[in-house]
């Protein structure tokens, strides 16, 4: 153990799950000394099966580990550049799964729990926690994940006052914009109606004929869906976030007076005549890279998705960067609540890191833990920081939370899995050979190695730095 001349309290860590490990493992590996509380097994969840810290409870793959053209791949690289703990134990108990990191559920969640239980600045503390946390623990770091028990969850809302608490989270699918086909979509808002940030060409509409609409409202009926879990039926969703398909199963014509009402759109691409109906992206980021499906929250399976959706003109070649779902969540209103360092504005003593701020996905939730636990073992420490830069994964995923895109800026703010959409984009040299420049997704594939390569050179300047100065405020400290 460190010696530290006055008392002072440890760092908190509510909730052992993935960013809760993970910021725990930053901070001790600093000198800080940690108390890691996680309620299980005294109490469970609906999904989780032990007590083990870490424990995955859906897929058993933390996606593409591809470091140079899988935005998930860049963001594992920078995680093991920071010495990431779930990093660590993924690779030691990963299995074959093609260019995917995928591991021994079981054998991953009981190598994190020993790993942790064996640090002698981490304390593990089995119980739940009720309420806000007291006041003389002034680090704290949330991270209760999408299941946060309703104790938990009434003492945040209390707090907060913002939207904090069980529901379905409507999430539409995200469509990379260079995916879509522009010579059949137009832009144009809804009779060409200019917004507070808008021109009057806000939306990509994508036109359909009788036919194709018929058609396209077919297969919605016919699809194959998720059903939901016993648990989950005694969450409703309400009328105002259908999904599309329920929608379809109310009536042929009511998306077409819905979200897919053509009114006040003229397609210039056809005759300047009003299509019969039109499915419509929003801007989703401020870089604009990603586009928002709008009014397409579903619970199809991913593979039926990118079928049906596939069909609708302009769209025949979309690359999804997120798919749509429904399942229920709690997660905060972030940008709103959190300030850049992820501490709560009304109450900086308190961090909330993973799924509960609103990144989607194993490593974004680790990656989440793993600034909360370094920026609060500097705070510890007494050591000022600057945040990783945005055109790093870790500083893209942070930006996006905090309210750094458009996206994030909106009430109806959404997670996010990582994607090169949420980084800053980068221009694609001019090529002297092969008639001058590379084109489609060839120069989507070079932009995506260029952003990668920039990504982990940035992060890992920001490491170096922030290592220093850390191991310098622990040496004066001890």
């Amino acid at each position: 153990m460190i010696n530290i001349t006055n008392f002072q309290e440890p760092i908190h860590i509510i909730g052992a799950g993935l960013a809760g490990s993970e910021a725990a493992w930053q901070a001790a590996s600093y000198g800080v000394q940690v108390i890691l509380h996680e309620m299980r097994p005294l109490f469970g969840t609906e999904v989780h099966q032990t007590e083990y810290c870490a424990e995955l409870v859906c897929s058993n793959s933390f996606r593409s580990d591809d470091s140079e053209t899988s935005a998930a791949g860049v963001l594992h690289a920078e995680m093991r550049l920071a010495d990431s703990l779930i990093m660590s134990v993924a690779d030691k108990y990963r299995l074959p799964a093609g260019g995917a990191l995928a591991v021994d559920r079981q054998r991953f969640a009981t190598g994190v729990t020993a790993t942790l239980e064996a640090h002698p600045l981490i304390k593990i503390v089995r119980g739940e926690i009720v309420d806000l946390p007291p006041e003389h623990w002034d680090n704290v770091i949330i991270t209760t994940g999408p299941l946060t028990s309703e104790a938990l969850a009434e003492a945040i809302i209390r707090l907060t006052g913002k939207s904090a608490l069980a529901f379905f989270d409507a999430i539409a699918p995200i469509v990379y914009y260079d995916s879509i086909d522009l010579s059949t979509a137009w832009r144009q808002s809804r009779y060409n109606k200019e917004g507070p940030a808008g021109n009057g060409a806000d939306y990509l509409n994508c036109p359909m004929d009788e036919v194709q609409y018929n058609l396209f409202i077919d297969a919605l009926l016919k699809s194959d869906k998720v059903s939901f879990k016993t648990w989950e039926d005694k969450t409703p969703y309400f009328d105002g976030c259908l999904p599309i398909e329920v929608m379809a199963e109310r009536g042929r014509d009511t998306l077409r007076y819905g979200p897919m009402k053509p009114v006040g759109l003229i397609n210039p691409n056809f005759g300047a005549k009003r299509p019969f109906a039109v499915a419509q992206l929003r801007q989703d980021n401020e870089f604009g890279t990603l586009w928002n499906m709008v009014g397409f929250q579903t619970k199809l399976r991913y593979g039926e998705q990118k079928r049906i959706f596939r069909t609708i003109p302009g769209l025949e070649n979309a690359e999804f960067a997120r798919l749509g779902g429904m399942h229920r969540n709690t997660f905060l209103n972030s940008p709103l609540l959190l300030d850049k360092s992820l501490r709560l504005r009304n109450q900086i003593r308190m961090r909330f890191a993973g799924q509960i701020t609103g990144v989607e996905g194993y490593s974004e939730s680790a990656a989440c833990g793993l600034m909360a636990g370094t920026f609060a073992a500097a705070e510890w420490l007494g050591q000022s920081f600057e945040l990783p830069p945005p055109t790093s994964a870790h500083g893209a995923l942070l930006a996006y939370v905090t309210g750094g895109s458009n996206a994030g800026k909106k009430r109806n703010f959404q997670p996010m899995n990582m994607n090169f959409g949420l980084i800053p984009s980068i221009e694609v040299p001019k090529q002297n050979h092969l008639r001058a420049r590379l084109r489609g997704k060839m120069k989507s594939l070079a932009k995506k190695k260029l952003q990668a390569a920039r990504a982990i050179d940035e992060w890992t300047g920001w490491l170096n730095i922030i290592r220093s100065d850390l191991r310098k405020a622990k040496f004066l400290k001890t």
